[in-house]
């Protein structure tokens, strides 16, 4: 969730994420301005994903790496956070199909899907997106879970910590709501 108004986000792919888990889909992001690089492998995306760190007129760097490629060591991920604070970008890197390894990262997170929530409008469609979000290292906040969802309609708090899954059934949840 970026603030409006916000200055453009460098989102760079390594080519094997790519083929993995798609190209981004702009026009779905809620960004203004988006430079997208796709690196030919880690360690380009790393090279990139530091370099755009460096120029403090971006507001986000994003890089998506596939697996658990040898760039990607203490050394890497801790040239990415130096870099982050000294410019003052906030620096994501997604490791996607990855396994959680040493890591110069101030905040590790582990992301998975859920069940949607139900539809309040068809009880048998799907509802706005769920995930569960484990923060598992910090190094100013202790470790915990939350499951967060993501209404895409609810323009003024699209993303929220969502209520946990019970065992209602779906009669006791519609006499609930009507």
């Amino acid at each position: 969730a970026l603030p409006r108004g916000a200055g453009p986000v460098l989102w760079v792919q390594e080519r094997m994420a790519i083929l993995e888990s798609g190209r981004i889909f702009p026009p779905g992001l809620p960004v203004g301005e988006l430079l997208h690089v796709e690196a030919r492998d880690a360690r380009s995306a790393l090279w990139a994903m530091e370099e755009g760190l460096r120029c403090a007129a971006l507001s986000l760097v994003i890089g998506e790496i596939w697996g658990d490629p040898a760039a990607i060591d203490f050394t890497a991920t801790r040239r990415l956070a130096v870099a982050a604070e000294r410019s003052g970008v906030a620096c994501w890197l997604i490791r996607l199909g990855g396994t959680a390894n040493l890591s110069g990262a101030r905040y590790r997170w582990r992301l998975s899907s859920l069940p949607s929530l139900a539809n309040p409008l068809d009880p048998k469609a799907p509802g706005a997106s769920v995930w569960d979000a484990e923060l598992f290292r910090a190094r100013s906040a202790p470790p915990g879970r939350w499951s967060v969802s993501h209404d895409p309609l609810d323009y003024a708090d699209p993303v929220r910590l969502a209520a946990e899954a019970g065992d209602r059934a779906v009669g006791e949840e519609r006499r609930r709501a009507g």
